[in-house]
């Protein structure tokens, strides 16, 4: 019985270590992705993370943008840029449509873009298969200042 409990207690203690480390290199991944929410924008306060074991893994994040206004959304996975695909889709029925994807801009690892009216959305992230950097994948995303250009 002691034997289990000994062995149970490093298990946990094994777990614990773990995500302490996935937590760390997330925390890594989103202050270097940071860069890229320049002053002209605000962060809206949240680090959207997941971790992707592999390329045919995908995260989805579901957030509102609100009509009018001017977002850059910033998507990182290891230490240098274009390791992950984002893709953002409406929400209609039956089949949600693709509103942009850094694919067809070499996985860029920020974009720029305003909406007309307000609408909720799917973002979609996947690790690069052929440059997949860390199985840490990161959003973020700012609105632009009123008034700045």
């Amino acid at each position: 019985m002691k034997r289990k409990l000994i062995v149970l207690s490093v298990f946990c203690l094994s777990l614990f270590s773990l995500s302490n480390k996935v937590n760390a290199q997330c925390d890594t991944i989103a202050n270097i992705c940071a860069k890229h929410i320049i002053s002209a924008f605000i962060s809206d306060g949240q680090h959207y993370r997941a971790f992707l074991l592999n390329p045919d893994e995908t995260a989805q994040f579901q957030t509102t943008f609100f009509g009018e206004t001017t977002y850059r959304l910033a998507a990182c996975s290891g230490t240098t840029d274009g390791n992950l695909i984002f893709t953002i889709k409406d929400q209609s029925e039956p089949e949600p449509k693709i509103l942009f994807t850094n694919a067809d801009y070499q996985n860029a690892p920020y974009w720029d873009f305003k909406v007309k009216s307000t609408i909720q959305v799917t973002i979609e992230a996947k690790l690069n298969p052929g440059n997949s950097g860390s199985g840490c994948a990161v959003l973020l995303i700012g609105f632009k200042q009123a008034g700045v250009k």
